[in-house]
């Protein structure tokens, strides 16, 4: 079994040799026929990333329920939240997320979302193949879903970063070089690269010169960093694109630092019940400042709940009570997300997805038949302890991805997963792979869309084979 420092030797190899690959090419298919885009149904994707591993059970996909009792068989428990209507007749989702439901029937949900069995259920290898389509280590630096987005598709607004990443830390927490990994632009490029916000309530600084320095000195500044990149050492490892690319990323922020778009990085500029109504956290805040961006011309945005280790989704202990907290901070944030962008007209163009690595469950790990390490500590047979009650372990057999807008069918359900354990998806399983291709198929992006490196072709899904699930759109 690769260990996590041997991934990240790995990665991090790929990550020094993809600066020194050539230009990134676009080519055909490897058919004689060139790729056709599909027409867009969006033309901007918010994802809200549930990092860690949200359970299916306890959101989206509730199945039978017992509270918490001493002696409570584990065999009995799957949800531990109650289930409520929802605005979709006969669609139910747990206790705890009452905006959420309201807002459904503008919503599809996929309840058949599956991962693969990588031998080890680390969130590290799970978070990059969801956001890469690539199970790693791979030799080159795969790009973000993100990346692509901006490849291919260019910014909405030629001001606007098109690919923004709000609310992860890239330092001082745990696994933060994983993080990193997939956190890029890879082989395409810096300026392909995100926009990384980690506290969107700070974003406006990041769009401002340092206080003091007046504009003449600050472009001056911005000059001699120029000629020290190209004279850097580090330069002689890098291929002349890869130099380029970074040199035309630093072009696109200068650009954007006098631009009259930058206001939307400042969410202070909202009303103030506007800014109450969000703020439930750093999460929320975070869906706030993605609806301005959005609508300012972002094309990709990412918010996420942040992943620490043994924190928030990753729910290893008082799972029950750690996910009843997290119901809060995001139901009424995600409600207000998706109520705000349909006033303005927004929501039919702009796909927001909610997704996580994978799902929990208080028994298995991995999937049935899996030889994956157990992660969890909590007993096998009988609850004894309150922290005993939640979703503990790793599966990925089935779990629940929530579309809204962006050309998918309004209050529609595709797929199933088992009412009893193992609450594998048993309807219409939906693959990584395929996933991809539907959110780019929903942006216009063919999932064979190919590019070659080093005179070898690297597909926007893996081999070019992902199949978009077309019957979740209108």
């Amino acid at each position: 079994m690769k260990t996590r420092r041997d991934l990240l030797k790995s990665l991090a190899a790929a990550a020094t040799a993809t600066m020194a690959l050539p230009e990134p090419r676009a080519r055909a298919s490897t058919s004689t026929a060139t790729i056709v885009h599909p027409a867009a149904k969006a033309d901007a994707i918010i994802v809200l990333w549930m990092a860690g591993g949200m359970a299916a059970p306890d959101t989206f996909d509730p199945k039978k329920h017992k509270p918490f009792e001493p002696g409570l068989a584990v065999a009995d428990v799957i949800s531990t939240f109650p289930s409520i209507p929802t605005a979709i007749d006969g669609v139910r989702i747990c206790d705890g997320l009452p905006e959420i439901a309201q807002v459904l029937d503008r919503a599809t949900l996929v309840r058949s979302h599956v991962q693969p069995d990588l031998g080890s259920i680390l969130h590290s290898r799970h978070q990059y193949h969801w956001h890469t389509g690539y199970v790693p280590p791979q030799t080159v630096a795969c790009p973000h879903l993100g990346a692509w987005m901006s490849r291919v598709l260019g910014p909405r607004n030629p001001v606007m970063p098109a690919f923004v990443n709000i609310g992860q830390r890239l330092e001082g927490i745990g696994e933060n070089e994983e993080i990193k990994a997939f956190t890029t632009a890879g082989f395409f490029g810096s300026e392909f690269g995100p926009m990384n916000l980690p506290y969107p309530e700070q974003a406006a600084v990041a769009v401002r010169p340092p206080r003091g320095m007046e504009p003449g000195r600050f472009t001056n500044r911005y000059e001699h960093f120029k000629k020290l990149v190209k004279a850097s050492p580090a330069s002689a490892f890098t291929s002349d694109y890869h130099q380029e690319s970074m040199l035309r990323s630093l072009e696109n922020a200068h650009r954007l630092l006098g631009a009259k778009e930058k206001n939307a990085f400042d969410i202070t500029l909202e009303p103030k019940e506007v800014q109450e109504h969000y703020d439930t956290g750093r999460f929320g805040r975070g869906c706030l400042l993605a609806r301005r961006l959005v609508e300012q011309g972002a094309r990709y945005v990412e918010v996420t709940t942040e992943y620490i280790p043994f924190v928030h989704w990753d729910t290893h202990e008082r799972g029950h009570e750690r996910v009843a907290k997290l119901h809060q901070e995001i139901d009424r944030p995600i409600a207000t997300l998706i109520r705000d962008l349909e006033a303005r007209r927004l929501l039919d163009r702009t796909l927001v997805v909610i997704a996580s690595e994978f799902s929990r469950d208080m028994i298995t790990e991995g999937q049935p038949g899996s030889t994956a390490t157990d992660q969890a500590s909590s007993p096998k047979d009988f609850l004894l302890k309150p922290e005993h009650y939640g979703q503990h372990r790793h599966f990925t057999g089935g779990s629940t991805v929530v579309m809204f807008g962006g050309g998918v069918k309004p209050g529609f359900v595709y797929g199933k997963t088992a009412d009893e354990r193992p609450c594998i998806a048993i309807e219409n399983p939906v693959t990584v792979s395929d996933l991809h291709a539907t959110l780019f198929t929903a942006m216009g992006i063919s999932p064979k869309t190919v590019y070659e490196i080093e005179n070898r072709p690297f597909y926007a899904t893996e081999d070019g084979n992902g199949k978009a699930v077309h019957a979740i759109f209108a």
